[in-house]
């Protein structure tokens, strides 16, 4: 298989277009979960402390929250079909790409720097480009 081949399959998959999600952002994650034939949303809203290949078909983000006392992670591809919908809801000021010491603080100590940002213009996604509908050319008459 050529190089070409597998980008174009990989280029097909991806949605047209993210949030930009970065590191320190508390986000809700919206996600799709099925149970037998039922289908809901269920929302995961946390800090994230890590960001893969944000380029890529394969972007990724890890997601951190505390739950009942017990800190709990969990990843999520942004170009997944499952993956309904990523809201930031604060951001943070950090200067790291892996926050790993927040698993090491709890209470005031895991708080980050909030920064001012705009909300409404970072979660509005650009409309999808419409698919060209295909145009059958009526031959043109002649007198």
């Amino acid at each position: 298989m050529s190089f070409a081949l597998i980008q174009k399959v990989n280029e097909e998959q991806k949605k047209h277009a993210v949030v930009d999600v970065r590191t320190g952002d508390t986000v809700r994650v919206h996600q799709k979960i099925k149970e037998g034939s039922k289908e809901r949303i269920q929302i995961f809203e946390g800090v994230v402390i890590r960001t893969d290949n944000k380029e890529s078909h394969t972007s990724r983000i890890t997601v951190r929250k505390i739950a009942s006392g017990v800190g709990v992670e969990k990843s999520f591809l942004l170009h997944n079909p499952l993956v309904e919908k990523v809201e930031v809801t604060r951001r943070a000021k950090v200067r790291r790409n892996f926050l790993s010491f927040l698993r090491n603080r709890s209470g005031k100590g895991a708080r980050l720097t909030a920064v001012n940002f705009d909300r409404e213009g970072i979660n509005t996604l650009p409309e999808a480009p419409k698919a060209e509908e295909a145009k059958t050319e009526e031959p043109a008459e002649t007198k």
